[in-house]
């Protein structure tokens, strides 16, 4: 059996809940596809397809990998979009803090898969933290951009790493359902 897996960092409620207040009356203004609160993450590695038993190899490969990483701290700030402003598709919180620690994260995430016999999808690691996606049609995003850039989240302990199984169509609207394999404590 193969898995959807992704290696991530989850923000606490704190941060969850003033991301989710700053966007909830903003949300009618945009026909976009909201991604809900208990899916907010940065993702530092995604793999599409892991076998079952290779994920467990993964988790372990992991955790050796982060033990000498010290805990740090994170923001959520401004706006990131993919592939670009005037044709988006993927709208984003940017991150800041501790950002040297997450490309250390990201790139031990990605190598402890590789290393495990998993292929990592994706190209090169942008910290983000996806609000919403406009359904695969390229749209304008500047007055979107404009927004995100006024928000500055709280401060917040950058402590572990979620190996999380993403199952496709079995959360509420057939939006995926996230299920936690594993937390890795730095």
């Amino acid at each position: 059996m193969t898995l959807r897996v992704f290696a991530a960092v989850v923000p606490p409620a704190d941060a969850v809940e003033h991301l989710d207040a700053f966007l909830d009356p903003r949300r009618g203004a945009g026909a976009f596809r909201w991604t809900r609160p208990e899916h907010f993450h940065i993702t530092l590695a995604f793999m599409g397809a892991a076998g079952e038993h290779d994920v467990d190899a993964y988790v372990d490969r992991l955790a050796e990998a982060l033990d000498d990483l010290p805990a740090g701290e994170l923001v959520l700030a401004g706006s990131v979009v993919f592939p670009n402003v005037t044709e988006g598709r993927v709208l984003a919180t940017g991150v800041a803090g501790d950002t040297d620690l997450l490309e250390r994260l990201a790139v031990r995430s990605r190598n402890a898969a590789v290393a495990s016999g998993i292929e990592v999808d994706g190209q090169r690691f942008r910290p983000h933290l996806t609000v919403a996606r406009t359904g695969g049609r390229p749209t304008e995003l500047t007055s979107w951009v404009r927004l995100l850039d006024t928000y500055a989240g709280p401060t917040w302990a950058l402590s572990s790493v979620e190996v999380v199984a993403s199952h496709l169509g079995e959360g509420p609207r057939r939006t995926p359902r996230y299920e936690t394999l594993a937390s890795i404590v730095l």
